[in-house]
């Protein structure tokens, strides 16, 4: 991929992650909507991997690479847990019920899925990859 960075796996990394993804896409002329919906859906599967998948461990870390080819988006996010956290078995949520019963959170792997065209996530030789997909025009 074109572009890469690392980051130890705290919140305090999730501005840096978001300014690396955005400055990276002001080359491409982007409406400010799609913008920020490729920020916040990045956003949610890094904080998901900080948070739930390394437990805020900064001795661990996501490598972030990102690219466009053939005006599409893509962006792969990699680190080595090996916890029990697997995006690749989320269920979408039944939004009805949640707000029936008031439940907060939970319906951010939906927006992701919802916003990027497509979502992978592998696990092979001790490296879970992420990759997020979309089309720019």
């Amino acid at each position: 991929m074109e572009h890469a960075i690392r980051i130890s796996c705290t919140r305090r990394n999730l501005k840096v992650v978001r300014d690396f993804v955005s400055d990276f896409l002001l080359r491409y002329h982007l409406s400010d909507l799609l913008v920020n919906q490729i920020i916040l859906a990045v956003d949610e599967v890094v904080a998901n991997l900080i948070i739930h998948g390394n437990g805020e461990d900064e001795s661990q870390f996501l490598d972030v690479r990102i690219a466009v080819v053939n005006k599409e988006f893509g962006i792969e996010i990699e680190d080595t847990n090996l916890t029990s956290y697997s995006p690749a078995s989320y269920h979408e949520p039944d939004l009805q019920e949640y707000v029936r019963i008031g439940k907060k959170g939970g319906v951010g792997m939906m927006l992701v899925n919802r916003i990027m065209d497509r979502v992978e996530f592998t696990t092979h030789a001790g490296h879970n990859l992420c990759r997020l997909y979309k089309k720019l025009g």
